[in-house]
């Protein structure tokens, strides 16, 4: 996208995130995502499966499932980016996913790179700094699926990626505009905080879920820290767990973001301590809006008087606002 092209946006007004009564908290509303998810209402709309070769070389393939609404207009194409140990159908893809055909958007789910149903196809894995990927990705999409521009979206791992991409291709990114949903944009930090005492229960859901992607067990690893410095590391190049997050966090890299970019987070997500949000000038580059409620713990956001998670209900007043 040349300089000419780019717009600003104004400010997004946002109605304040209320948690549900009996969900307040932000360990309630991470959890309620698996108490009691929302609801998906996808199967309204049948998939038709994508495949991308990544452009390093590898021959690694992706794997991504393309849905289109019933009535298509001039609206752009919602690419969505799962998180850490998630896929296609990780329900808040899922849930997003509908909700944004209803309102008449075509949709395509992601799996990153050895994801899901995608671990056939490739010989590498995904990782928080894989930012290559979404420019292999976005570059080769079908004509006809951009003719009238692309949004990405991603949530947790996946916003991190997103962001990376977004400050290292400044005004090369080939997007109409982007939304990051809790993403750890400082990875140091957050495996800090995960593996903390508070955090057993869900750092024990989270490396069980990236121990089930190797074949792994708890023997080979014990810790997210142990998993990144023995697995994610040597495999990428990168000389250990702390080179690996400080090259692939997104923080010092969002200065150069060139695309209209909404950033959601929580004050009290149990996994990201709100701080690595607070050492961000976001006010230095006019193409971020931060959101940053006091509560919706980890990609939860459930809140009164909506029947869709607060995050949804911002994404779809952001993308009125390219019409």
């Amino acid at each position: 996208m040349a300089d000419g092209e780019l717009r600003m946006l104004p400010t997004l007004e946002l109605p304040p995130f209320r948690p549900l009564r009996l969900w307040r908290g932000g360990d309630l509303q991470t959890l309620r995502n698996w108490l009691r998810p929302p609801k998906d209402v996808l199967d309204r709309w049948p998939g038709e499966g994508h495949i991308f070769t990544c452009h390093d070389g590898s021959g690694d393939r992706l794997i991504a499932k393309l849905h289109r609404p019933a009535h298509p207009g001039r609206r752009p194409l919602i690419l969505l980016i799962h998180g850490l140990s998630g896929s296609e159908d990780s329900y808040y893809v899922r849930v997003s996913a509908g909700h944004l055909l209803e309102a008449g958007y075509p949709v395509m789910r992601l799996n990153l790179r050895g994801a899901g149903p995608g671990r056939d196809f490739a010989k590498g894995t995904y990782h928080a700094g894989r930012s290559e990927d979404i420019a292999s990705v976005i570059a080769d999409l079908e004509p006809k699926l951009k003719r009238y521009g692309v949004v990405a979206v991603g949530y947790s791992l996946g916003g991190n990626v997103l962001l990376k991409y977004l400050g290292e291709a400044g005004t090369n990114a080939d997007l109409l505009a982007a939304v990051s949903i809790s993403a750890p944009i400082d990875l140091r930090a957050t495996a800090h905080c995960l593996t903390s005492k508070r955090n057993r229960l869900y750092h024990a859901h989270l490396i069980e879920g990236m121990r089930k992607e190797r074949g792994l067990t708890a023997k080979d690893i014990r810790t997210i820290t142990e998993y990144d410095n023995r697995i994610v590391a040597p495999e990428n190049g990168f000389r250990d767990a702390e080179e690996y997050y400080a090259e692939s966090s997104a923080s010092p890299r969002l200065g150069g973001v060139r695309v209209p970019t909404l950033v959601i987070h929580a004050s009290d997500d149990p996994w990201i301590p709100v701080n690595c949000y607070g050492e961000v000038r976001w006010d230095d580059n006019p193409y971020l809006q931060l959101k940053l409620p006091t509560s919706g713990g980890h990609v939860g956001f459930h809140g009164q008087g909506l029947d869709r998670p607060w995050y949804d209900m911002a994404l779809l007043r952001f993308l009125a606002l390219l019409h």
